[in-house]
């Protein structure tokens, strides 16, 4: 070492020393970042906060959309091809699979922690573990025993059925103009959507039950995340076990008998295990993106799945859904694009800067930050 000390000499041995210097610090603040963000990690708080920043209202809802298309087509597989016509059982096991999965990122540290027992109730989890399984189970039924039109007549429904239990329940109120998107969006989608309207009883009285514990599970799941601090991974943790629990029973009352004679060789299990995948996926997104915008949002959203797999299909794989089917999707997607816009404008609204006079007020009160109601109270003079 002397030798090539020696032969570098005192500006090289400098230059080696400042460049150790720095690797060391380099090397310090990405530890402290790394030891910053596991322990924001280990907070409910840090949890939300991590999860807002890296999933917005825009990545939250593409992803479910993108999660939608997937297990539509998956399911079509796993009912048609491999004939598993068992709707509760098959979302038994979407639910099981999810809790298995969950349980192994816990494992791995990797589960975002649960925020205090004394800010949440349990009856407020308890309840949503059984809405959810209601509201999971007799969707799946009914789309079994209804046909097409009658099922999506039914999803109509749960908008503004979402909208009176918000009222009722939050005591939450809409704009005159979102009203009328809305009604756009439900006209639009029923002209789309509504071709084959065969009635029959027992489907028609699951759709109708179907329809209020839907409305009340994205509720519930859009206001636990977004009032207490909550993330969609710890929320799904928490209640997976109870919608399991009560989906049990719902098996022997709404599946068709012969699950015991179903052949699970390997494809018929590889396929019901893509589409459990995608439903643990499609349940991630769903919460994910209840948290970042709203149930009213998040219906509009199922509404516009619907809608471009109907123009996709005429578009790209030529099929004829008629005339009046296409002039609907269209329809109800420029309802979606006026109501999405009148949302984003009230979230700008909300998140948004002080006015010029709001400031100058508070700087003449020596105020530095003023709260929600202060703010209403100066714009409103």
């Amino acid at each position: 070492m002397g030798f090539i000390e020696s032969f570098l000499g005192s500006n090289a041995r400098r230059f080696i020393k400042r460049k150790d210097s720095d690797a060391g610090e380099a090397g310090r603040a990405l530890e402290e970042l790394r030891s910053s963000l596991h322990n924001e990690l280990r907070t409910s708080e840090g949890a939300k906060r991590q999860q807002q920043r890296m999933c917005g209202p825009v990545v939250a809802m593409t992803f479910n959309f993108c999660v939608s298309v997937g297990i539509i087509l998956t399911n079509k597989s796993v009912m048609g091809k491999v004939g598993f016509n068992f709707p509760i059982f098959l979302t038994l096991i979407h639910y099981t699979v999810a809790w298995v999965l969950m349980a192994i990122f816990k494992a791995l540290s990797l589960l975002p922690v649960s925020p205090p027992s004394k800010t949440t109730p349990f009856s407020s989890i308890f309840a949503l573990g059984i809405v959810m399984s209601f509201a999971t189970g007799l969707a799946n039924t009914s789309l079994q025993y209804n046909s097409v039109g009658f099922y999506q007549m039914a999803k109509i429904a749960v908008t503004p059925t979402i909208v009176l239990s918000e009222f009722i329940l939050l005591r939450k109120m809409i704009t005159y103009e979102e009203v009328l998107s809305l009604a756009l969006v439900s006209i639009g989608v029923a002209v789309a959507t509504v071709t084959d309207l065969e009635f029959n009883l027992f489907g028609a009285f699951i759709a109708s039950v179907w329809i209020i514990p839907s409305a009340i599970n994205k509720i519930l799941w859009s206001s636990l995340q977004q009032q207490g601090n909550w993330t969609a991974l710890a929320l799904m943790w928490k209640t997976t076990p109870i919608t399991i629990f009560f989906l049990l029973p719902l098996m022997p009352w709404l599946d068709p008998p012969g699950v015991l004679s179903f052949k699970w060789d390997l494809n018929n299990t590889s396929a019901i295990l893509v589409s459990a995948l995608l439903g643990f996926l499609l349940q991630w997104s769903g919460a994910l993106a209840l948290g970042a915008t709203s149930a009213t949002s998040h219906v509009v959203l199922g509404q516009f799945k619907t809608c471009v797999i109907l123009l996709g299909g005429y578009v790209f794989f030529k099929s004829d859904p008629g005339f009046m089917s296409i002039c609907g999707a269209l329809v109800a997607l420029c309802g979606m694009s006026v109501y999405t816009s009148l949302n984003l404008h009230k979230s700008a609204d909300v998140s948004g800067k002080p006015p010029a006079k709001q400031t100058l007020v508070a700087k003449a009160n020596g105020e530095e930050k003023i709260n929600v109601e202060e703010k209403r109270l100066i714009a409103a003079v």
